[in-house]
């Protein structure tokens, strides 16, 4: 049986070991709050370890989905980190949300001991890993990949190498992106619908079957509506996640002016004690 280790149980990696452990992997969590991997104990089976090194000892796979950059390195590079317990052959699959140089530090210490490295932010949120419907793009050598794919896609709609280490980190910016500017328009347009007096739910009804159709639109236009954001993915993570791409485009020269203003707009929310709402409560600010 391959044994697992999962390292980071937010609301993201909670899930995502279940579905490893449904799946009839030996796997070993760690999370800083000890009271939360024995919470996901008394849901799957499987065992806790006290330290992330604990956790990777005589692990096939590490999978690590932790907050930022910082704890990434101190899980993997720290005193009790993950690299001091990896054996020869093992490879860490990183779910986390970080910068691409980061995992490109993390993938060159890992070389040091044998082991192989795999960025791979995912899309799909709290819904998408609890219905194991995650997009995951990855990067990483094709040979490493290869081994991991599969067990990826246990929880995984979409797994998909996008190039050498640094690649996955890379494709997630462009999709927060792309997300910033679309809730951005969306907020702007159910604010417009409400002012001009349309029935909401009627008006995006019939462009949801349209060009202006998005995931956002689709999942997003009504809780707005209904001034309802207690879920989802937060504006504090949201602003983590900009500030990524924003620095990234200092090094490689992107313009990027609707992710910067939107970076600002999400400040305002986190201004108004909205930094755990949902992502959607870009709305707020306008009406």
């Amino acid at each position: 049986m391959m044994k697992i280790a999962f390292i980071g149980l937010g609301v993201i990696g909670f899930p995502v070991a279940g579905h490893l452990a449904s799946a009839n992997f030996q796997v070993c969590v760690f999370n800083r709050t000890q009271s939360k991997a024995e919470q996901w104990l008394q849901s799957y089976p499987g065992e806790k370890a006290d330290t992330p090194k604990q956790a990777a000892i005589d692990a096939d796979l590490v999978f690590t989905c932790v907050g930022n950059d910082d704890d990434l390195r101190q899980v993997v590079l720290g005193e009790h980190g993950i690299i001091h317990g990896m054996k020869k052959g093992s490879v860490l699959i990183d779910h986390t949300t970080a910068s691409a140089n980061v995992a490109k530090e993390i993938a060159a210490a890992l070389a040091n001991v044998e082991a192989g490295f795999i960025d791979a932010p995912v899309s799909g949120g709290q819904a998408g890993a609890e219905n194991g419907q995650l997009t995951v793009m990855c990067g990483a050598e094709e040979a490493v990949f290869e081994r991991v794919q599969s067990v990826i896609q246990r929880y995984a709609k979409q797994v998909s190498l996008m190039g050498s280490v640094g690649s996955g980190q890379m494709t997630k910016m462009v999709n927060q992106i792309c997300i910033a500017g679309l809730i951005q328009s969306l907020a702007e347009g159910v604010q417009f619908a409400i002012k001009a007096g349309l029935d909401v739910e009627k008006v995006f009804d019939v462009i949801g079957k349209g060009a202006a159709q998005s995931w956002q639109m689709d999942n997003r236009h009504k809780n707005m509506h209904d001034d309802f954001y207690d879920y989802g993915f937060a504006v504090d993570w949201m602003r983590k996640d900009l500030a990524i791409c924003l620095e990234e485009a200092k090094s490689n020269g992107s313009e990027l002016p609707i992710a910067k203003m939107v970076d600002q707009f999400y400040s305002d929310i986190q201004s108004m004690g909205g930094g755990r709402w949902d992502t959607s409560s870009l709305l707020k600010r306008l009406v």
